[in-house]
């Protein structure tokens, strides 16, 4: 049996792009090896799935540069004593390593030594995470030295894989061969949503009301607090809509106690954290998604994984106005609004409250633009991609590997 073996400094089971690709590994009869961080009350070895994964007890306490540093070295250098040790007993075809850091790309340089191809995911941009997170200007040193960590680590793979074209043609600006790029979206698994249990227990019975739900992280970047603020100004306009705020973080507590300054907090529900397989159920109950990131040099950037589950789940989506996203989805199938602007986000709120007819025209259009770059597409370019590093399973996939995806938001 030929072995991957992936690397990923994330709690593997709640990181759903690293599982998507395992898995489609497993499935096609790879074998599969993970390293990566270990969950709270979780164990140093286990199989999930057909996937053997061994792990270390580092934790996420970031927030700092010097915390920052401590893990990345930390785990960079377990990853480095540890695939030698795992290929004693097999070797690795393909070594899939996962950002961030760029860097960790080096840490199987023993595993390339042997004959293993090595394939990056950059699932960041590095430089723009730095500038954004610690207000950094681009001339800075720790900017530079960023970048030029991220050159020889792209440099150094066999592969690199991008998570949408905006990046791959940003990375290519700085030198990446577009020959050795490959985009793989972050695109739901919709068995997941095909399988999906009873909806979850009604918080309050009311079935007159408009829900609009934003279900992820609590963190400043995701601009929660700009939604709730949408909210208050729309709500003489929309008195039977709630805003719904599934999941946990450092935002939890200002949250609320905004809600309460604004005298909305009857109708902003935070309910906390969510486990991973009930989402499906839960997003069946909303009339909208709500996805109010704001915008800089990095977020610009992103595509939001809870994107294409709203998606998935026909539902209409408020959406910041974000350069990735509109490289997909155009002004018919997501209803967006200038990022870090509550005004702009109120009035979508209201327009979507009272025109069922345009909540039906946005999903609809939205599933065919989304259909390009749904999992089934992007999980057989992936193992195409793994086909043509690996001996023996060679085949006359190479026009697909390197694939692009329509662009449909741009003009």
């Amino acid at each position: 049996m030929t072995s991957v073996c992936i690397v990923a400094q994330s709690m593997y089971d709640f990181d759903p792009r690293v599982r998507r690709k395992a898995e489609a590994l497993v499935a096609a009869g790879y074998g599969v090896d993970v390293l990566a961080l270990r969950c709270p009350d979780g164990k140093k070895r286990y199989t999930l799935n057909g996937v053997d994964v061994r792990t270390i007890s580092l934790g996420k306490k970031r927030g700092s540069l010097a915390r920052y540093a401590f893990e990345y070295l930390a785990f960079f250098l377990w990853v480095l004593v540890r695939v030698p040790l795992q290929m004693r007993r097999q070797r690795y075809a393909v070594v899939d390593v996962n950002t961030l850091p760029d860097f960790l790309v080096f840490a199987p340089m023993v595993a390339k030594w042997m004959g293993a191809k090595i394939v990056l995911d950059m699932h960041e941009v590095t430089p723009e995470f730095y500038m954004s997170k610690y207000r950094m200007p681009e001339d800075s040193w720790i900017v530079r030295v960023v970048a030029y960590l991220e050159k020889i680590s792209f440099d150094f793979a066999d592969r690199v894989i991008t998570i949408n074209e905006p990046i791959r043609e940003l990375l290519v600006e700085r030198g990446l061969p577009r020959s050795k790029s490959t985009v793989v979206m972050n695109a739901v698994d919709e068995r997941r949503f095909a399988s999906a249990p009873n909806p979850a227990p009604d918080p309050v019975a009311r079935p007159w009301r408009f829900v609009m739900m934003y279900h992820g992280t609590l963190t400043p970047i995701y601009g929660l607090d700009l939604a709730v603020e949408a909210f208050a100004l729309a709500h003489e306009e929309i008195r039977g809509a709630e805003l719904w705020i599934l999941g946990d973080g450092s935002e939890r507590l200002a949250l609320e106690r905004l809600a309460e300054r604004l005298g909305i907090a009857a109708h902003v529900k935070l309910l906390g954290q969510v486990p991973p397989s009930e989402i499906p159920s839960w997003l069946s109950r909303c009339h909208a998604g709500l996805l109010p990131m704001r915008r800089d040099v990095f977020l610009d950037f992103a595509f939001p994984n809870k994107l294409p589950e709203f998606v998935v789940a026909g539902k209409p989506v408020l959406m910041s106005r974000l350069k990735a996203v509109r490289h997909y989805f155009s002004d018919q199938s997501l209803a967006y609004f200038e990022p870090n602007d509550a005004a702009d986000l109120a009035k979508q709120m209201v327009r979507l409250y009272h025109d069922r007819d345009l909540r039906a025209r946005l999903a609809a259009r939205a599933a065919v633009e989304y259909e390009p770059i749904r999992w089934e597409l992007m999980k057989q370019r992936y193992l195409d991609l793994i086909r043509a590093l690996t001996p023996g399973r060679r085949a006359a996939v190479q026009s697909r590997v390197a694939g692009t995806v329509p662009t449909r938001g741009l003009p």
